[in-house]
């Protein structure tokens, strides 16, 4: 067995040197660095341009339902087209065997807020599977770099204006089109393919150096597949964003009931799902960042588990980036060195929370085991209910608790006070909210509410600014 390991581990840990070359594109090898992985090594040389047949689908404000074919082949049909020089251009890269349905999503959020060029890629018969298509994804990111390069010297429209966003493996084929294309303006990658690029080299993977500004989100991120992620752990850009953690996101978790239950038939069925849910918010959250650019501010932080303890509240002095669509307004205000950012969503849309640390001074007349509720008002809105604690409760204490609210509630305006008893809590209690200070994540600004009054439980009591 030892001396299998050995053979195999000399056979795909020597380049193949075998090459390919097509007009247009260049030369494909199939050595190092692209072979390090043995399943690599198994998918070979990329498939022809002609085989995979990479189309460039255009969506503007003059057709936004129904797409426009252009070609850089055939540069009269990009002439012909809505495609307008005065323009941003962001451009959709689908991973997997996509319908596309994701990046008709995009284009739909996105010009409703901008007039722009926006470009779905299709290039779905070079990846119907998995290990052909890391191989074929080299081909498609040559096309990509080539109709930029077409749309640079035949029309003058520059690099730095085109924005190629990317989903799981689509990330990388970005990342090969940036490697490609000098001056390229900015590339996000959403929940890149971890299986087979983690810690690859740069070349064949998203990295910094593949545009101006790269930013990332993480949202089924694993180190191994057995971990239940097909996205990279990985920092792969300037600000990186692990929403939740960037592992498995709320709502998306009951889909494994049924392996743990043993029910393997009904799992064949819905652990796709599972990882589908996880692997598609990360194009989820961006659509809904394209219509709401206040929402999922991200906040700096070494790790999830220190952000969910609150040792990076608030936001630092230079602010907090908002991830998603309008990230690059943080990055180009602060060129800041790349760093890990957190933040928590909602398990169903509209997904974005916003971040306030609560601390409740409790009066009344006995200690009782129960709940503290609090409801937070303001220009923007009112919260849901919040649940402040749930234990002893004792007057005189101040508990203090991080939440994520549902709404942006703006300049806070109103707090409600209420509590609920325990079933063995004494009737005739009373308790009060003497004072509640709430303080903003993204700020850092205080905002403090006081009342006299105590109340019974159930009952709600206002408080007043103080």
């Amino acid at each position: 067995m030892f001396g299998l390991w050995v053979a195999a581990l000399l056979f795909f840990g020597t380049s193949r040197g075998k090459e390919v070359c097509y007009e247009r594109l260049g030369c494909f090898t199939d050595g190092l660095p692209w072979t390090r992985v043995f399943p690599r090594y198994l998918s070979g040389l990329p498939w022809s341009p002609e085989k995979i047949n990479t189309r460039f689908l255009l969506y503007t404000k003059h057709n936004p339902i129904a797409h426009q074919e252009i070609s850089a082949v055939n540069s009269s049909t990009i002439q012909d087209s809505h495609f307008r020089k005065s323009k941003m251009t962001r451009i959709n890269i689908p991973g997997l065997k996509t319908d596309g349905q994701w990046q008709r999503s995009i284009c739909s959020a996105l010009l409703q807020v901008e007039d722009v060029n926006c470009i779905n890629l299709d290039w779905i018969n070079g990846s119907l599977e998995y290990t052909r298509a890391i191989s074929n994804l080299r081909v498609v990111g040559a096309e990509v770099a080539y109709f930029i390069n077409i749309l640079k010297t035949k029309f003058g429209y520059p690099p730095s204006k085109v924005h190629l966003i990317g989903h799981s493996l689509g990330a990388h084929v970005a990342g090969d089109a940036g490697s490609r294309t000098p001056g390229l303006g900015r590339i996000t990658g959403l929940d890149p393919a971890g299986p087979y690029f983690h810690n690859t080299p740069n070349e064949v993977r998203l990295d910094p150096s593949d545009a101006k500004f790269v930013d990332v989100i993480h949202t089924n991120a694993a180190r191994f597949l057995f971990e239940f992620g097909i996205g990279t752990i990985d920092r792969c850009g300037h600000l990186d964003f692990y929403p939740n953690g960037g592992k498995q996101m709320p709502g998306c978790n009951e889909l494994l009931t049924p392996l743990f239950k043993l029910d393997f038939k009904t799992y064949e069925k819905e652990g796709d799902f599972f990882f589908d849910c996880n692997h598609a918010r990360s194009h989820r959250f961006y659509v809904e960042s394209i219509l709401n650019p206040d929402a999922f501010i991200a906040y700096p932080c070494k790790s999830y588990e220190f952000f969910e303890a609150g040792k990076c509240f608030h936001c630092p002095k230079e602010g907090c980036p908002t991830m998603g669509h309008f990230a690059d307004r943080f990055y180009l205000q602060n060129m800041m060195s790349p760093r890990s950012y957190f933040l928590n969503t909602g398990t169903l849309s509209p997904y974005a929370r916003w971040r306030h640390r609560l601390s409740v001074r409790l009066s009344g007349n006995n200690e009782t085991e129960g709940s503290i509720i609090l409801r937070v008002g303001g220009t923007g809105g009112k919260t849901e209910a919040l649940e402040i604690a749930r234990r002893n409760l004792k007057p005189g204490m101040t508990y203090t608790k991080i939440i994520d609210a549902d709404v942006n509630v703006g300049n806070i305006t109103s707090i409600e006070f209420s509590w609920k008893r325990a079933s063995f809590g004494h009737a005739k209690n009373k308790l009060g909210a003497e004072m509640v200070i709430d303080v903003s994540g993204k700020y850092g600004s205080k905002s403090t509410f006081c009342s006299q009054d105590t109340v019974e439980a159930e009952t709600v009591q206002i408080l007043k600014p103080c």
